[in-house]
């Protein structure tokens, strides 16, 4: 038995076999087998591993090369995908084989996060991940938004196709980029797929030359649902001019489905907007998604509040040994123990401070989800440092 990566060439017949089986209807037709080979255009970049014997494929992993914003830094995650195991070949480790060589490889190029959506999140909770919010499904009737037809508005809507629309697309995700913390993007060579499928139509905001919303969406028949995708928008102006236009779809559509970040309130958009908001969180499909830190390098000179904390990291193959996280400049530094004045200590696994670095733990929660020892001191220094904040991945992958 073996690892190793494989290329292009080789996807065909180990990878793609495993995730198909995994992850599609099955047994596929010989015409679903037939389209692999043009999907290898938007996996030429992704790491792949596979644990082989004899020739025979029993477990794969990819990790895909994106980027994602760390508190106002954009910094390289790997987005582990694909993670498959021969039928025959389930539970005997090999996925506990593949993923830490992955990873090690991953943060050895220079990526000092990942995140992934887990199969079983107890599994990857073993490897440090941590688990993030997951979007919220907003479904409500195109008649509820009819105040809005009236409504005079800054701005105006443009509509076109996501395959003609895609660089519009691509250039305003990059601005959220840049401005949302979580958010995550598929590399160029990834993120095309969306404009050669070209299944969407494509619905921005713009105010003068600047686009300030944008959503793809798609509309699954008449007197159906318009299914929309993430409302992404940069102000209320913006998500009010998205809103007026679907508000136009009530004699084509019965229903309007749209995904928003987990801080969003649907329920304040409109006066009388009968609205239904969902986050179903389900095995083996349906899972939230998860992230951690593979390198402290992660958070040198993020926003900080002027906290200062020792703490001891422990239980974890990449981050390890005592730390001082300082504040107090307003960005956070990362001291070494020795010669530093006493200050409050605590002890974290990695995914306990991945969970404060992406602000979706409170300290108290850390040491009470078993993820910490977290002394009442500690805490107040740790929550100076990691203020509460909501990640938003975006990508799904």
């Amino acid at each position: 038995m073996v690892v190793r990566r494989v290329g292009p060439d080789d996807r065909l017949t180990t990878s793609f076999a495993l995730s198909a089986y995994a992850f599609e209807p099955s047994p596929l037709s010989p015409s679903r087998t037939a389209e692999f080979p043009r999907y290898l255009t938007y996996h030429q970049g992704n790491r792949t591993l596979i644990v082989e014997e004899d020739g025979t494929t029993l477990a794969a992993a990819s990790a895909i090369p994106m980027r994602q914003n760390l508190r106002g830094a954009v910094l390289p995650m790997a987005g582990v995908a694909g993670v498959a195991t021969h039928p025959l070949a389930r539970r005997q480790g090999h996925v506990r084989t593949l993923l830490p060589q992955l990873l090690d490889e991953m943060r050895d190029e220079g990526h000092p996060l990942t995140a992934l959506y887990p199969f079983r999140p107890s599994f990857y909770a073993k490897f440090g991940y941590v688990g993030l919010p997951k979007p919220r499904t907003v479904s409500f009737s195109p008649a509820d938004l009819g105040a809005l037809l009236g409504a005079d508005l800054p701005g105006e809507v443009g509509w076109e196709r996501i395959g003609t629309g895609y660089p519009v697309w691509r250039e305003f995700t990059e601005r959220v980029l840049r401005e949302r913390h979580g958010f995550a993007l598929f590399p160029d060579y990834r993120d095309v797929g969306l404009r050669d499928r070209d299944e969407r139509w494509l619905l921005t905001a713009r105010v003068g030359d600047r686009v300030t919303g944008a959503v793809t969406y798609r509309i699954d028949d008449h007197g159906g649902t318009l299914v929309a995708d993430d409302l992404l928008t940069t102000d209320p102006h913006a998500r009010m001019l998205l809103l007026q236009f679907f508000a136009r779809h009530v004699d084509q559509v019965d229903r309007i489905s749209v995904q928003v970040p987990a801080d969003e309130l649907p329920e304040l958009w409109l006066t009388d907007l009968a609205v239904h908001v969902e986050a179903r969180v389900a095995r083996p499909d349906g899972s939230a998604p998860m992230a951690r830190l593979l390198s402290l390098d992660a958070l040198a000179g993020l926003p900080a509040g002027p906290g200062r904390v020792r703490v001891e990291l422990t239980g974890d193959r990449w981050l390890a040994g005592s730390h001082v996280l300082d504040g107090s400049t307003g960005s956070l530094e990362l001291l070494g123990a020795p010669g530093v004045p006493p200050v409050p200590a605590a002890t974290l696994t990695a995914a306990g401070l991945s969970a404060l670095a992406y602000g979706v733990l409170d300290p108290v929660e850390v040491h009470l989800r078993g993820l910490g020892e977290v002394p009442p001191d500690a805490a107040v220094e740790l929550r100076r440092l990691f203020p509460r904040r909501v990640p938003y991945l975006f990508a799904d992958f």
